[in-house]
């Protein structure tokens, strides 16, 4: 449940496309329209360009879709995403575990075996109890601040700090070195989707106190950390006691990988159009390039390794019902009658960089329903709010940020709204603050311009963070319509014991309907994903799974240089 990583990231303030791609996917790069599908050879350095670092090494710490989509070079948990572009990429498939689990107790309960010849960095076994501890960290108080299923699913004493500070958690049995058995608190179906997440990565009993893994990570992925200069660069090499018969997923071509943190957006730009030395076998550390660079990809020589497809988040404007005039359902709806989605969508860049919104749920979700309960028309806006006695309309307050495109599509909503005599007063939150503000109920406003992004391909990740009004924080709120409504939460929770996830993800495609009738917000767009690789770069391919950046587990070189 992670906010936008394009919108919650400076770094990432211009997730863009050249062309839409309808399940997000995209072809392999290096030559031809598509790309083409030639695996990368053994060998070599791939070099990746990043803006900044990333937000932790420690797997219990970090959490978002560029760092999530590191870890799985050095980490492996017992099930992950597939490789592959599009919907591949989306697939919950074993990793350390010979299948997805076993359930019982009405999913309440679920057991995983372990492959055989799984080992650390160092050649330590990688057992049970080592996926138990991992696990366990979750709950540590200063550690356990990442991804949140670790806490919201397992089955725990009241007040357990983690295994640092309490010992062993029971409610994981360990009953062999390759058994493991997970109590949840509740029935969850879709448990072997919360596994894919970076804090239940095993880890040897007993280590990474004191946020020892943000500075020495202990690898069982292919690849180990070699050298860490925070800020600066960052590089990793091959693991020995890695086996590549027990991983299906990781390719692990490249010899080695090496990150170049700290510079400009226009640097990498520039660096990675230009594709010269070293940068013919980088790629870009964010998945995006930047709006003014998009005319210039779409030379012939830069197209053949350029990568495009939606992002897979929802950038949208919440609306508060707990504020006055917003708490009137036929208000909220003239709202997004009257909004003009496509002025928002230039204001993003264009229809080359942004899809118009029109569901909560973005085209890249299994089991969306495609629907458009609100289209532009001004006349039914005027109507709904004569209705509600506010003909002459009202004031409301807009949060956003002072970054360029933010800007323009709150401009682009205050003049859309303007038409329906609803002024619109632009505030503009600080960066580095903006979501702890707009999720701290008592400092909200009237309405903001934000963006979600799932966890895993489901609405399970989507509608409930967003919807749920039991899940209404005084701090770090996610729900910023402050919706509460009990048909939604029991709908939530039917459709969370289902035993059937298809059905589920079905079931959450018809609720985003539902929730859409009260209208708690506006959804603008789904923003796109381009990026250019270098010339030498083979088998890359934008990944649903980590907000449409390339996923690194398949990418490598043409032709590797000693």
């Amino acid at each position: 449940m992670r906010r936008s990583a394009a919108l919650a990231s400076v770094t990432m303030t211009g997730v863009l496309a050249l062309t839409a791609c309808g399940g997000g996917g995209a072809a392999p790069a290096g030559g031809g329209p598509g790309g083409s599908s030639a695996a990368p050879a053994t060998g070599g350095t791939v070099h990746v360009l990043a803006n900044a670092d990333f937000s932790h090494l420690d797997p219990a710490r970090g959490w978002d879709g560029g760092v999530n989509n590191f870890y799985r070079l050095i980490y492996r948990g017992l099930t992950t995403f597939g490789a592959g572009p599009g919907e591949e990429s989306t697939k919950v498939v074993p990793d350390l575990a010979t299948d997805t689990g076993t359930p019982s107790d009405d999913a309440k309960t679920w057991t995983f075996t372990l492959k055989d010849d799984l080992f650390f960095e160092d050649g330590t076994p990688i057992t049970s109890e080592a996926v138990k501890f991992g696990a366990s960290r979750a709950f540590d108080p200063e550690a356990g601040i990442g991804s949140p299923y670790g806490k919201l699913l397992l089955d725990a004493p009241k007040g357990y700090q983690g295994p640092y500070e309490d010992g062993d958690l029971d409610t994981i049995e360990t009953p062999d070195a390759k058994t493991v058995v997970f109590h949840l608190k509740k029935s969850f179906p879709d448990f072997p989707s919360a596994l894919t997440q970076p804090n239940f990565v095993p880890f040897p009993k007993g280590t990474g106190a004191a946020a020892a893994f943000d500075t020495k990570p202990i690898a069982s992925g292919p690849y180990k950390l070699e050298s860490y200069q925070r800020n600066a660069s960052l590089k990793l090499v091959r693991n020995a006691y890695w086996k590549a018969e027990t991983d299906t997923v990781r390719k692990a071509r490249p010899d080695a990988f090496e990150w170049t943190f700290g510079l400009d957006a226009a640097t990498i730009d520039e660096r990675m159009l230009a594709g010269q030395g070293a940068d013919a076998d980088a790629i870009m550390g964010t998945p995006a390039i930047q709006a003014a660079t998009v005319a210039r990809a779409q030379a012939p020589q830069i197209k053949s390794r350029t990568l495009s497809g939606l992002g897979g988040c929802t950038t949208y404007m919440s609306l508060n019902m707990t504020k006055k005039n917003l708490d009137d359902v036929k208000v909220r709806q003239a709202i997004n009658h009257a909004v003009d989605k496509d002025t928002v969508v230039a204001a993003l860049g264009g229809s080359q960089l942004a899809l118009k919104g029109t569901s909560i749920q973005p085209p890249t979700i299994v089991g969306r329903v495609d629907y458009d309960l609100y289209p532009h028309d001004v006349e039914t806006a005027k109507k709904l709010l004569a209705e509600a006695g506010l003909a002459g309309g009202f004031e409301l307050t807009l949060d956003t940020r002072p970054v360029p495109k933010m800007q323009a599509a709150a401009v682009a909503i205050q003049e859309a709204l303007k038409q329906v005599n609803i002024t619109v007063k632009i505030n503009n939150i600080d960066t580095s603050t903006f979501y702890e503000v707009i999720g701290t109920p008592a400092q909200q406003h009237d309405a903001a311009i934000t963006g979600w992004c799932p966890d895993w391909a489901s609405g399970a990740t989507f509608l409930p963070p967003l919807f749920d009004g039991r899940n209404i924080t005084a701090k770090g709120n996610a729900n910023l319509a402050q919706i509460d409504d009990k048909k939604i939460n029991d709908r939530i929770d039917e459709i969370a014991v289902m035993p059937d996830v298809q059905a589920a993800n079905a079931a959450y495609g018809e609720l985003d309907k539902q929730i859409m009738e009260q209208a708690p917000m506006v959804p603008l767009a789904y923003e796109k994903v381009v990026t250019v690789t270098g010339s030498n770069i083979a088998g890359a391919y934008l990944s649903n799974a980590f907000s449409g950046g390339i996923d690194f587990v398949s990418v490598g070189l043409a032709k590797p240089t000693k």
